[in-house]
């Protein structure tokens, strides 16, 4: 077998170019597929994920069902049940198993990087790291499934895509103990522990529990929204919201409260009606201490303390807190009724003076007196009866004796 090829070569001081040093020539090639090997131990290994069988080898571990062609690789294998790490950094200490693990490690220090790409010139410290790197360009996928046949340029991304198959959940939290099938979606789960945003907004400042959040975020700020339904022609700004929009013409609602039953069409709806249930308000006023159970609530509510109104009206100028007190508001000019008593037929602006309506029907008295126990079906007519009170004179004295249950 031929020596490999030294890439940090040193001759009279001078340091090769490492993209010039000829690369090894792959004289193996795979009968059932394209796949092409530098090294005929490579093929059989490749070989067995077509036919199914595997080559016995000579030197076979005694702790797990994996066997090796020469006795250092089995040495090396040994390390992972014995956790020895003989190999150590010079530099900061960390140890590795293996000896070519810890060349590559040093290169993390001396930011050598002397592997590169003959397609486009990327340059990497380890050759692992280039091989699969290469796959990008030649399409190359040599692991294949067992279960549905799909093939990956990674060996890793098809331990992840089989666990699909089998169902297996490795990785666990250890705050609320759920499982996970992939380190990654365990490390994104933290960050819903640890409140861990690591990715910013350059133009806001905003910050995301992860990547996709963020790019999710940023169509706020350039507007683009390139996800269209087919049915109503409405455009999203992402995938996933436009999966939820469809929910709106097909009825689905997949999500379903083991309270009370109610269902609804996103998850995150479902987690914020629970909030009914339990009670949480996890969103605080830092002024006067209310909390709510939407982040947007407070954020209507710092207007009552900013005196803040954004939404203006384009025929009188008038300015409102909310978007929806300006819509109720533009009803007066357009004098539009969109809300129906379903018993008189009267109609009203708001859906809040239609709900007030009701009660002349239901003759149901929601708001109470403090003083006399009277009640009333508006709260304007509770406001009046006050004045009532107000006359009388100042010496009545409320019992402040407690009620022994």
């Amino acid at each position: 077998m031929a020596a490999p090829v030294r890439t940090n070569l040193e001759t009279s001081g001078k340091q090769k170019d490492v993209s010039r040093l000829p690369t090894k020539r792959k004289r193996f090639s795979c009968t059932f597929c394209k796949s092409t090997f530098s090294m005929k131990s490579k093929l059989m290994a490749h070989t067995c994920k077509h036919t199914g069988v595997q080559a016995k080898q000579p030197y076979p571990c005694t702790l797990c069902n994996y066997e090796f062609s020469c006795e250092s690789k089995l040495i090396s294998h040994m390390r992972t049940h014995t956790g020895e790490k003989p190999f150590s950094c010079e530099i900061c200490g960390s140890s590795f198993p293996l000896k070519s693990t810890l060349k590559g490690h040093v290169r993390l220090h001396s930011g050598e990087k002397p592997f590169s790409c003959e397609f486009c010139g990327n340059s990497f410290a380890d050759e692992s790291n280039l091989r699969r790197h290469i796959r990008i360009h030649t399409g190359e996928k040599p692991f294949y499934c067992e279960f549905c046949g799909n093939s990956f340029s990674l060996q890793s991304s098809l331990k992840r895509h089989i666990r699909i198959h089998t169902g297996e959940k490795p990785y666990q939290c250890k705050i609320c103990a759920v499982l996970f099938s992939d380190e990654s979606h365990l490390k994104r789960h933290m960050r819903m522990h640890t409140n861990e945003k690591p990715y910013s907004c350059e133009t806001c400042e905003s910050s995301f529990p992860t990547k996709s959040s963020l790019k999710v975020h940023m169509a706020v700020h350039t507007g683009q929204k390139p996800f269209c339904c087919d049915i109503c022609g409405s455009s999203l700004s992402n995938e996933s919201n436009l999966k939820i929009h469809m929910r709106i013409h097909s009825g689905e609602k997949p999500y379903s409260c083991e309270v009370c039953g109610s269902s609804f069409s996103a998850k995150f709806t479902l987690k914020v009606h629970m909030r009914i249930h339990s009670g949480e308000k996890p969103f605080s006023c830092e002024i006067c201490e209310s909390s709510f159970s939407l982040k947007s609530t407070l954020q209507k509510h710092m207007r009552v303390h900013t005196g803040e109104k954004p939404y203006s009206c384009e025929i009188c100028g008038s300015s409102f807190t909310q978007q929806s007190t300006l819509n109720g508001h533009a009803r007066i000019h357009s004098g539009e009724r969109p809300f129906s008593c379903d018993i008189c037929g009267s109609a009203f602006s708001r859906q809040t003076h239609l709900r007030s309506h009701m009660r002349v029907h239901t003759k149901e008295n929601v708001f109470s007196c403090d003083i006399c126990g009277s009640s009333f079906a508006k709260k304007s007519r509770l406001k009046a009866h006050m004045k009532v009170h107000k006359n009388q004179p100042s010496n009545i004295k409320v019992s402040k004796k407690k009620i022994k249950c």
